[in-house]
């Protein structure tokens, strides 16, 4: 096996020979701009490295692996919309360096180009991945609705919210390693388990995001610093500081994420201030490193090397540990 940098360096490779600049160039030219803004390409990397734990050369799993990146790209040039967010990874996000039309119908086109990948492989191998895939992007479809809707609900719990992030991005981290087990051929409870661990990463990954989002460096973390406090959104954080505060300074937090302000300054900073004296950030962190462990305790079940489960055990531990 390769290590994270080197899976990176293989995918990135094989993402600038693609071909996705047509005509007309106003439907392209924002697929290759959202493609080239960079990240860590954790959820290709993933697939890649999925086929080699189970025995199959990376260079087999490259186009699921696209398919992987081409779908979740596609899914933050919408997110970024119904956010109405300015930046993404430190750029301009595609709908306001064009326009609102442009970004929907290029994400639909994403969408498109995501499954062409898959009909690369033989047939047995096309339906196991369309067939997993169709079920994954329902299901990110369904956590986004979810996402949505807590934003007008007091009433959210933390079962309710976990399960919004389960399907909004850890089951397409999942999926992502299930679909490199799958190019590999390996057994059905082989691929059930790299599923689970991906799943779990991916809760891990995504409390991780939501605790960036309120106190990551603006610098390194290329979104907007407060983004969610500002629409309102109910996550961990806020779940928990609601869960461990007064009833009256529960009131104060739940008027304030009924606000709609030009200037979000100083609710921003009144917000972390109650998720840090509430004890909420503390809980987050410790949310995030119980779904890491979680994950690696899958990984005790597996029947790989003890090498491949370190390779596996390091890029959880990593994730933990992101600044970004």
């Amino acid at each position: 096996m390769h290590d994270i940098s080197q899976y990176q360096d293989f995918f990135i490779s094989y993402l600038e020979k693609q071909t996705i600049s047509k005509e007309p160039k106003n439907l392209y030219e924002p697929i290759e701009y959202i493609l080239d803004l960079g990240g860590k390409r954790m959820r290709p990397v993933l697939t890649l490295m999925a086929s080699e734990v189970f025995d199959t050369d990376y260079k087999v799993a490259l186009p699921a692996a696209m398919a992987v990146e081409v779908f979740h790209n596609f899914s933050l040039v919408h997110d970024d919309i119904m956010d109405d967010a300015p930046l993404r990874r430190g750029q301009e996000t595609v709908h306001e360096k064009w326009d609102l039309n442009t970004g929907i119908l290029s994400g639909d086109a994403m969408l498109i180009l995501a499954y062409q990948y898959f009909e690369q492989y033989e047939p047995a191998v096309f339906r196991d991945l369309a067939k997993l895939f169709s079920k994954t992007a329902l299901e990110v479809c369904e956590g986004q609705q979810w996402d949505v809707d807590f934003e007008k609900r007091n009433d959210v719990t933390i079962p309710q919210y976990l399960k919004m992030i389960e399907y909004k991005t850890a089951v397409l981290v999942a999926a992502a390693m299930k679909m490199g087990a799958i190019v590999a051929k390996t057994t059905e409870k082989e691929a059930d388990f790299i599923y689970d661990f991906g799943l779990n990463l991916g809760l891990a990954f995504q409390l991780q995001d939501d605790y960036l989002d309120a106190f990551g460096d603006p610098e390194t973390f290329g979104k907007q610093v407060g983004g969610d406090i500002m629409v309102n959104k109910k996550t961990y954080l806020y779940l928990k500081a609601r869960e461990f505060s007064s009833a009256e300074k529960a009131l104060k937090l739940e008027k304030l994420f009924s606000l709609q302000l030009d200037d979000n300054t100083e609710k921003i900073a009144t917000a972390k201030a109650i998720f840090n004296e509430s004890g909420a950030s503390a809980a987050t962190q410790d949310a995030i490193e119980m779904y890491t462990f979680k994950a690696f305790e899958t990984l005790d079940k597996m029947d790989i090397s003890t090498e491949k489960k370190d390779i596996l055990r390091t890029f959880g531990e990593n994730l933990m540990g992101r600044k970004v």
